[in-house]
């Protein structure tokens, strides 16, 4: 490759400083990603330094514009773009990239280090986060906004690869960001014909332009990625239709400058010493030195910093009328951006009565629909399944109509609907959920991990949660999924036995700050008498005594609706003289966050324990001890009625009371 002349105009020198900032920051990790930095860096520069509204000095204001680097193995651009701007990152941090303790990680991790917004690096899901914080900004302008205050007015960007326009969940957000119509979504794609493997043509050969067309998109291509006047034309162009989210195609090549462009060889691998000097003397930059900042590339690009802070001031000067003009509105905006709670909200939280049973799935829907007043920040819906998860709003608007509506139809999409959820947590402003058959949790499995990895505010609400499901057979009855998920550190499970529990859970998951699920039944359950238990204080401890005995000979450990079993084996044993303690376990992870002494108060120490719970053993055996018993399920289902099913696998009072037998003899 010829040598570039040394002339440099000032927008030149400053991409190609960013471009070998991040080549040696990979460099001297020994380990990383330095050809999508050195192919994309002039978009990186475009954005960070002309076009995004964002304040490197404050890199939280809410109405910043959005950057996700969906493509999260070139976390080095982004690194080094956040370094150049002025964000809180130091030279230090890029030399410590992929080390143990340090603020860059391999790929981006929001919380990390100031300014990077979500965690990517599973490909595909940023570009479908992007769509949640698209869908959150147009939802809170259309609530908050009023006529002369635009109190919420900004774009998100992202960045991706042909990996991410690989991955299924891409389609999934691509189809539904379309059908939505969200204007204020740019998307730039790394068109660098490269994948790991090698050329895309090996995998990956239809015309991906056509269909973001087919998905309703605003579609544009630029021929050369170096090209900054036309780069910049492009997003002028995609922020004028406002009524399609665009993407703008970018052929670029990969490690570009290097000995190695156009290569996946300058994929997933540092360069190495001869080639990195090699990019350095391509670029006509001092070829023996490391984390080279020319200072007129690094004043230019800290120019964001000024310029950061103007538009901040700009935008508070506008809040400041606004909140004289709209009081109560600005107060409500400040208190949902803080993710709290309106004072007193928890008292619109219906309690159930015992006269009726009711399905938990159902007693979700009462609950959400007693708060929907109380706490407006609450959005979202199904994937296709509404009418059987019950989790919609009535009366409430489309958000495919009305932008200021709470009911999300997010289509059969689990996988984009839970990434999108995330989005819209990461955002902030909004407490997000999404709701769909338990089963179908493998589908979502991913962002669910993500969302607990980032620690946002996102509800994940599943129905029909064990094989009481019945009719519809193995296929749709979950069986590993609980414990599965239960394994995911910092999300919070709850399979509640009752309405109650259900409407303590509801609350809980509204009270804590992390990602939560719940599992609700299908099949109508008996409801606890609120009279005679304090069921909140319960369930808010993960597990409590439901019915105890004097000196109980056994303790029965359930969850859902086979506490109602082993009350009903309870009440089988002790007509035969023997003493049972039932516990209501409605989440393992609030049980683990008590006291030795509580855990210790529950458990009964040196009392034999029987677990019973419709879904895999796996687990159980840490709170039964080696000398305690589970019944579960090590198998799939099958298909006849719920009841029925339930019977012939074990969750049967008497079964139950055979099994506690078998441990006292």
């Amino acid at each position: 490759m010829t040598s570039r002349s040394t002339e440099h105009s000032l927008d030149q020198l400053s991409i190609d400083t960013l471009r070998l900032l991040a080549v040696d920051t990979v460099e001297k990790a020994k380990s990383g990603h330095p050809g999508a930095p050195l192919g994309c860096a002039p978009m990186a520069y475009l954005l960070f330094h002309k076009v995004m509204k964002h304040n490197p000095g404050h890199s939280k204001w809410v109405d910043r514009d959005r950057f996700v680097l969906s493509n999260g193995h070139a976390s080095a651009l982004l690194y080094s773009s956040l370094f150049l701007s002025g964000y809180k990152v130091t030279l230090d941090d890029l030399k410590s990239f992929r080390q143990w303790g340090s603020r860059t990680p391999g790929h981006p991790e929001r919380g990390h280090l100031d300014g990077v917004e979500v965690t990517t690096g599973p490909l595909g899901q940023g570009v479908a986060m992007a769509v949640g914080m698209a869908m959150a900004e147009k939802h809170m302008a259309a609530v908050y906004n009023r006529p002369g205050f635009k109190v919420v007015d900004h774009t998100t960007y992202a960045l991706l690869g042909d990996g991410d326009l690989m991955e299924g969940v891409s389609h999934e957000a691509a189809s539904l960001a379309g059908t939505l119509g969200l204007g204020k979504l740019i998307v730039f794609y790394d068109d660098n014909l490269i994948s790991l493997d090698g050329p895309t043509e090996l995998s990956y050969t239809e015309n991906a332009l056509e269909r973001f067309k087919a998905y309703h998109w605003h579609v544009q291509r630029v021929a050369d990625g170096n090209d900054l006047e036309a780069l910049e034309k492009a997003v002028d162009e995609a922020k004028a239709e406002t009524g399609r989210p665009s993407i703008i195609a970018v052929r670029t090549v990969i490690g570009y400058g290097s000995p190695k462009a156009g290569s996946n060889k300058a994929h997933g691998e540092p360069l190495g010493g001869a080639d990195v000097a090699a990019t350095k003397k391509f670029f006509g930059f001092p070829e023996d030195q490391n984390f080279y900042l020319p200072a007129d590339a690094l004043a230019n690009w800290r120019q964001a910093v000024a310029r950061g802070k103007d538009l901040e001031d700009a935008w508070k000067e506008v809040f400041a009328g606004y909140a004289a003009s709209h009081p109560e509105l600005a107060a409500e905006f400040e208190r949902v951006q803080r993710d709290v709670r309106k004072a007193g909200w928890e008292k619109a939280i219906p309690r159930f009565t015992p006269e009726k049973p009711m399905a938990t799935r159902n007693a979700g829907g009462a609950v959400m629909n007693a708060i929907a007043e109380a706490v407006p920040e609450l959005v979202g819906g199904a994937a296709d399944l509404t009418s059987s998860t019950k989790t919609i709003f009535k009366p409430g608007a489309n958000f495919h109509l009305d932008a200021a509506g709470r009911n999300v139809f997010f289509g059969v999409r689990e996988f984009a609907m839970s990434a999108a959820v995330n989005g819209m947590a990461a955002h902030g402003g909004l407490v997000p959920f999404g709701s769909t058959f338990f089963v179908f949790s493998d589908y979502a499995k991913p962002a669910i991990r993500l969302a607990a990895l980032m620690q946002v505010h996102s509800l994940f609400i599943f129905t029909h949660d064990s094989i009481a499901v019945g009719e519809d057979g193995p296929t749709h009855e979950p069986i590993e999924h609980l414990m599965a998920l239960r394994a995911v550190p910092g999300l919070t499970d709850f399979r509640p036995a009752d309405a109650n529990e259900t409407a303590a859970a509801w609350r809980l998951a509204l009270e804590r700050s992390g990602p939560c699920f719940m599992a609700l039944s299908r099949q109508d359950l008996p409801v606890i008498d609120p009279a005679a238990h304090d069921v909140y204080a319960g369930v808010s401890k993960g597990a409590y005594v439901l019915q105890d005995a004097a000196d109980a000979q056994i303790v029965l450990l359930a969850s859902g609706s086979e506490v109602w079993t082993a009350l009903g084996a309870a009440k089988l044993l002790g007509a035969e003289g023997v003493r049972a303690r039932v516990v209501s376990f409605p989440s393992w992870k609030l049980f683990e966050e008590q006291s030795a002494e509580y855990k210790g108060s529950v458990l009964a120490a040196g009392v034999p324990r029987l677990a019973v719970e419709a879904g895999a053993t796996l687990g159980w055996w840490k709170y039964t001890g080696g000398d305690g018993d589970v019944v579960g399920l090590d198998r799939f289902g099958a298909s006849a009625p719920g009841a029925t099913v339930m019977k012939e696998l074990g969750f049967s009072a008497e079964h139950v009371a055979a099994r506690a037998r078998k441990l006292l003899r």
